[in-house]
């Protein structure tokens, strides 16, 4: 929770996403689910949906 504050991500927003996503994520690509790495995807994709474009 600290690093996503820090970074200034939702932390339950994160969590949600992050939850679904590692199921099925690479191991190798494992970086691109930290906080800071997330919010940057993100901001350089957003999602579809307007209910998950909560940073």
């Amino acid at each position: 929770m600290a690093t996503c504050e820090a970074n200034q991500v939702n932390p339950e927003a994160y969590l949600a996403d992050v939850l679904l996503r590692v199921q099925t994520h690479p191991n190798s690509r494992i970086d691109e689910l930290l906080p800071h790495e997330w919010k940057r995807r993100r901001i350089a994709d957003p999602p579809n949906s307007p209910l998950q474009l909560c940073i």
